[in-house]
């Protein structure tokens, strides 16, 4: 297993990333942000994924 660096602990929005904490899965929408309603589906398909962090 690879070691992990030592880093430091940033914070975006609730979820902790850096240190000892577990690393986040981040993703990007992909729909046009006028569309407000496929924006949100796409984020709750997101989340239920796993994701932590949505741009």
């Amino acid at each position: 297993m690879i070691e992990r660096k030592k880093t430091k602990v940033i914070r975006v929005g609730n979820v902790a990333i850096g240190g000892n904490n577990p690393i986040s899965i981040q993703s990007m929408t992909t729909t046009k942000t006028a569309d407000v309603k496929a924006t949100a589906q796409q984020i709750k398909e997101l989340t239920i994924a796993g994701c932590d962090i949505v741009r």
